[in-house]
């Protein structure tokens, strides 16, 4: 993690120009820059002043915390850095963070906001790539507990890659002093004390995004009713009407994504269950979708290889027809003598020579 110069940070922002502000967070403004010693483009995130500065500035100094201590990881936004504000007294300086841009935006925003929605493989990619990074976080040493994972959390690089982002609320290791805290539709409703604080309240918090994922509907919509995602898509999982689920605004759900959209789902029901000794652990989720994600290939695969034999059959039945035709023509054979008796020898390296993966 580098130490930033905070004259360096006010030329990358134009004097952190509000034309460069691309996000508004928990902790204040979040600012696009370049770095010009590295020519690196950055976010900067910048706390709020005022009243709610205080409060603000302990976000991003948690977040610091947090995230200086884990391993890096492909599934994280990254920290690179941090720099003081130099405007403010000695007394009362705040810090600034210096993350990795994310330049196409929030899950929220592609799902909610897009002209082009995601598509069925992406969304199924989206919520795997979540998965580890919530594996990743409880798994590591120190365990820990986002306790915030929600679509606005949920940010793409320049290849649309899915990473978490915003650690202000997280918590290393379970912290029985920590008060309860997280975003209106997503947070546990079992998260109502200290003490009830555990690994289980982020997979609660996952549930609730992959459900806004596959149904493209936001967690919480008053212009709905109910206006409770989980309120609405539970009975329908329950009555296993799970294509009622599916979000309307895109294809119809494809045949060999089938299975991995009702995996998705059952998963989704099983993390938001209010039982929560139901709920599964992020690696349970990870290696199952892991698991039918193999089986859908195999089974792509196996569809292919299928059709070409089809064709293949067609193909050879097609040229014996026209071999014997000439041969009739030509006086060669009788009328009644067969080509190859009617039978077609089609080998595996012939299929796989025509074989198109879809």
């Amino acid at each position: 993690m580098a130490d930033f110069d905070y004259e360096e940070l006010l030329k990358a922002t134009d004097n952190f120009n509000p034309t460069m502000i691309i996000g508004k967070g928990s902790h204040g403004m979040v600012y696009k820059g370049v770095v010009f010693k590295e020519n690196r483009l950055v976010a900067i995130k910048k706390p709020s002043q005022g009243l709610q500065s205080l409060h603000d500035n302990s976000k991003l100094e948690n977040e610091i915390r947090v995230l200086s201590s884990l391993c890096e990881s492909p599934h994280l936004v990254k920290l690179l850095g941090t720099s003081y504000d130099h405007e403010n007294s000695l007394k009362n300086k705040h810090k600034l963070i210096v993350m990795e841009l994310m330049p196409n935006g929030s899950l929220h925003d592609w799902l909610h906001a897009a002209k082009t929605p995601p598509t069925w493989p992406k969304r199924v990619e989206i919520a795997m790539q979540i998965a580890r990074a919530v594996q990743f976080l409880h798994e590591g040493k120190p365990l820990v507990i986002h306790r915030d994972i929600k679509s606005s959390n949920i940010l793409f690089d320049s290849q649309w890659n899915a990473k978490l982002a915003d650690f202000g609320l997280a918590v290393k290791g379970v912290d029985p002093l920590s008060q309860p805290a997280g975003t209106i539709g997503y947070i546990d409703p079992c998260y109502t004390t200290p003490c009830k604080l555990s690994t289980k309240n982020d997979m609660f918090s996952f549930g609730v995004v992959l459900l806004e994922i596959m149904s493209g509907r936001k967690a919480i919509d008053v212009c709905k009713t109910p206006a409770s995602i989980v309120e609405w898509a539970i009975p329908l999982i329950e009555e296993k009407l799970l294509e009622e689920i599916c979000d309307t605004t895109i294809m119809a759900l494809p045949e060999q994504m089938f299975s991995s959209i009702t995996n998705l789902l059952h998963y989704a029901a099983r993390c938001v269950s209010q039982n929560e000794d139901d709920r599964p652990s992020a690696r349970e989720v990870v290696v199952g979708m892991e698991k039918c994600f193999v089986e859908r290939v195999r089974f792509s695969i196996w569809r292919s290889v299928l059709k070409c034999m089809v064709r293949l059959r067609k193909k050879r039945k097609l040229s014996q027809t026209r071999i014997q035709c000439i041969a009739q023509e030509e006086g060669q054979v009788d009328s009644d003598t067969r080509v190859s008796r009617g039978k077609l020898s089609i080998t595996i390296k012939d299929v796989l020579a025509d074989v198109t993966f879809e």
